[in-house]
C-alpha cells in the first residue's frame, strides 16, 4: 500500500509539471507536445508602419545583364574571278542599201540580209515611205524600190544652192511563225538625193563652144528665193527651230536678183500644218499678201516695214496645232518676185491687220482694200514662171516658188 501511494504521488507530480508549462494539449486519447518558439513572430506590415511611421518605397535593383556576344555568321565570299581575255567585236559595216538619184525619180536597192540581221521573213517588212518593193534581183538577193521624186511620202527641202529630196526606208520585223519572238529591231534609215539648183538644162544635143545669146538671157532669169527664221535682231539666221508658246517667230523672205532689173518680193499665201500638205491646216496669209492671223486670233503678228524691195520681214506668235501631240508645225509659203517698177496693188502687197484696219508694209494702205474678201491666191495652183502681167505691164514677168520650212517644234512653257 505504501508503494502504491508513492507511485500515485509521482504520477500526480509529473502531471502537475506538465500543466504548469501550459503547452500540453489533451484530446482525450493522446497528449501532444508543442515546444515554445525560438524567435518572436514579426508584426504585420500595417502595424510596423504604424509603429515606425511612413517610409520611402523600397527600390529593387537588378544585377546588370551581360551583353549578348553572339552574332549571325558572315556570308561566304566568292573568290575573285579571273579576267577573261574578251574584246568586243565592232559591228561590220555592210553595203546593203544603194540609192540611185536620177533626174525625175529615185531607185533604191536593199539586200534581204538587211543590216546583217538575217533573211527577211516577208518583203512587206521593208518599205520605202508608204511604198512596197516593185521587184527582186536574184543575182544580188536584193529588193528593188522605185519612186518619183515627189512620191512615197518624200520630203523636199530647198536651200540656196541645192534641193534635197528625202525618203524614209523602214524595216519592221515580224514575229517568227506563230510565236511572239522577234530576232531583229525596227530600223528607219533616211535616204537623201541632192540636186544642184544652179544648173541649166538644154535640149541641144551638143553644147556649143561659144556662149550663145540665149544662154546669157537664161542666166539673167535665174532667181533664188529664200525663206528662213531669223534672230530677234534680224542679223543672223536662227540656228534652232525650238520655240515655246507666246514666243515670237521672226521670218524673212528674200530674193537674189543678180543681173536682173530691180525686183520686189511678196508673200502671196502661207499655211501651217502638222505635216506638209496634210489637213487640217491653218491659213495665216491669203488673198495675195493679207496677213489675217492678227485679225483671226488677236495676236501681234504683222509685216514689218520694208527695209528694201528684195527683202520682206514678218513676225508671228508661236502656236500649236490642235491634235498635234509632238507640237510640230510646218510653214509653207508661196513667194513671188515682180519688177520694182510695178506699182503696189491688190495682187502685189504685204498687208497687216493693226488695230481696226489694214496697213501695207510699204505705206500704200489703199492696196489693202480687198483683204476682207474671202479667197485669193492659194497653194493648189502650181508655181508659174514667166507669167505675163496685165496689158499696162506686159513686158514685166513674175517669178514664183513654194518653200516649206523645216519643222518648227513649239512646246509649252513650264512655270
Amino acid at each position: 500500500m505504501v508503494m502504491k501511494g508513492i507511485a500515485v504521488c509521482l504520477a500526480l507530480a509529473a502531471l502537475a509539471m506538465v500543466c504548469q508549462c501550459g503547452n500540453a494539449d489533451w484530446d482525450g486519447s493522446k497528449p501532444v507536445y508543442n515546444p515554445p518558439p525560438r524567435f518572436q513572430k514579426p508584426r504585420p506590415p500595417q502595424q510596423v508602419q504604424a509603429a515606425k511611421g511612413p517610409q520611402e518605397p523600397m527600390v529593387q535593383t537588378k544585377d546588370p545583364e551581360r551583353p549578348i556576344l553572339w552574332s549571325y555568321p558572315l556570308d561566304p565570299v566568292d573568290p575573285p574571278k579571273p579576267e577573261a581575255p574578251f574584246v568586243p567585236r565592232p559591228p561590220v559595216v555592210t553595203n546593203v542599201v544603194a540609192i540611185n538619184c536620177r533626174e525625175s525619180d529615185v531607185q533604191v536597192q536593199v539586200k534581204t540580209a538587211f543590216f546583217g540581221g538575217g533573211e527577211l521573213k516577208s518583203p512587206s517588212e521593208l518599205t520605202l515611205g508608204s511604198c512596197q518593193a516593185v521587184g527582186f534581183d536574184d543575182s544580188t538577193q536584193s529588193l528593188i524600190f522605185q519612186s518619183d521624186l515627189h512620191g512615197c511620202e518624200s520630203n523636199l527641202r530647198t536651200y540656196d544652192d541645192y534641193l534635197i529630196y528625202s525618203f524614209m526606208l523602214s524595216y519592221n520585223p515580224q514575229a517568227t511563225g506563230s510565236t511572239v519572238v522577234v530576232r531583229a529591231i525596227s530600223i528607219s534609215l533616211l535616204l537623201e538625193c541632192h540636186y544642184p539648183r544652179r544648173h541649166n538644162v538644154s535640149s541641144l544635143a551638143l553644147d556649143p563652144i561659144f556662149t550663145p545669146f540665149s544662154a546669157i538671157k537664161v542666166s539673167e532669169e535665174l532667181l533664188y528665193f529664200s525663206f528662213v527664221l531669223k534672230t530677234e535682231d534680224w542679223l543672223y539666221e536662227r540656228p534652232s527651230y525650238q520655240y515655246f508658246l507666246a514666243d515670237m517667230m521672226y521670218l524673212e523672205v528674200s530674193v537674189k536678183q543678180f543681173m536682173h532689173t530691180p525686183l520686189r518680193v511678196f508673200v502671196d499665201y502661207c499655211v501651217a500644218s502638222a505635216t506638209p500638205g496634210s489637213t487640217p491646216e491653218y491659213v495665216f496669209i491669203e488673198n495675195y499678201g493679207c496677213f489675217v492671223d492678227a485679225k483671226i486670233t488677236g495676236s501681234p503678228s504683222t509685216f514689218l516695214p520694208r527695209v528694201n524691195d528684195v527683202t520682206l520681214r514678218f513676225q508671228m506668235e508661236a502656236f500649236r496645232l490642235q491634235g498635234s501631240t509632238e507640237g510640230l508645225v510646218y510653214l509653207t509659203c508661196h513667194l513671188k518676185a515682180t519688177s520694182a517698177a510695178v506699182p503696189i496693188g491688190e495682187q502685189n502687197r504685204a498687208c497687216s491687220w493693226i488695230g481696226n484696219g489694214w496697213t501695207e508694209a510699204s505705206g500704200v494702205n489703199e492696196a489693202c482694200g480687198s483683204c476682207d474678201q474671202v479667197g485669193g491666191s492659194g497653194l493648189s495652183n502650181p508655181p508659174r514662171k514667166g507669167r505675163s502681167l496685165p496689158a499696162a505691164h506686159r513686158e514685166v514677168v513674175e517669178w514664183e516658188t513654194i518653200i516649206t520650212l523645216d519643222p518648227i517644234r513649239v512646246s509649252e512653257r513650264r512655270v
